[in-house]
C-alpha cells in the first residue's frame, strides 16, 4: 500500500502578502475616502430668514456684495462689488414666489418691480455692506410677510405686507426720537 505523505502546510500570510493588502488599502483611503469632508457642515438653503446671516458668512461676501434672484427666485447671482461680475450661489436656495415692498418718500408701501438680468425678470436684489448692514425691505411669500431690518436683527414674520409697514415705520420712529432723550 502506498503511503501518501502529506505535508502539512502552514496556513497564514506571507510578509509580501501582507504588504500589499495595506498598499491597496492606503492608496483606496488616499484616492476615495481621503478626499470626502466628513467635517464640514453643509450650508443651509438660502430662505428669507436667513438670508442676510448666510450672504455675509458666505466666502464670496468680502464687504460690499449685491444678491440677484431671478427665475422666480430660483437662481440666486452674488457679486463681491460694484466692478465684479456676478457669480452664481452655487448652494440651495429656498425663495419661491417673492414679493419684495419697500416705502417711499411718504411711506406708502409700494411693491418694487426691478430689471432684467440674462433676459430673466429680478424677483429680488439686495446690498449687502461691510458694517453689517443690507437693504431693508419687505417681502412676501406663501408663508407670510416678512420685514429684513438694515441693521441688527433677524428677519421679522408678520400677517400681511401692511403690519409689517407698522413694525417699519414703528422702528424708524424710536430711532429718530433717541436724541430726544439727551
Amino acid at each position: 500500500m502506498f503511503y501518501k505523505k502529506t505535508i502539512q502546510r502552514h496556513q497564514g500570510f506571507t510578509l509580501i502578502e501582507l504588504l500589499i493588502v495595506i498598499l491597496i488599502v492606503s492608496l483606496v483611503y488616499v484616492l476615495g475616502i481621503g478626499k470626502m469632508n466628513f467635517g464640514k457642515p453643509r450650508p443651509k438653503p438660502l430662505t428669507i430668514l436667513n438670508l442676510k446671516s448666510t450672504i455675509i458668512k458666505s466666502e464670496i461676501f468680502s464687504g460690499h456684495a449685491m444678491l440677484l434672484c431671478i427665475n422666480k427666485c430660483k437662481n440666486c447671482y452674488l457679486r463681491d462689488d460694484v466692478n465684479s461680475p456676478f457669480q452664481a450661489y452655487k448652494n440651495s436656495i429656498d425663495l419661491k414666489e417673492i414679493k419684495t415692498y419697500t416705502l417711499d418718500n411718504n411711506d406708502d408701501l409700494i411693491r418694487i418691480e426691478y430689471e432684467r438680468f440674462k433676459d430673466q425678470k429680478i424677483c429680488l436684489k439686495m446690498d449687502f455692506y461691510t458694517n453689517g448692514s443690507s437693504t431693508q425691505l419687505i417681502l412676501q411669500n406663501k408663508e407670510g410677510t416678512y420685514f429684513l431690518p438694515s441693521f441688527f436683527g433677524d428677519a421679522k414674520k408678520f400677517d400681511s405686507p401692511e403690519d409689517a409697514k407698522e413694525y417699519w415705520l414703528e422702528k424708524s420712529h424710536r430711532l429718530d426720537n433717541t436724541g430726544d432723550y439727551y
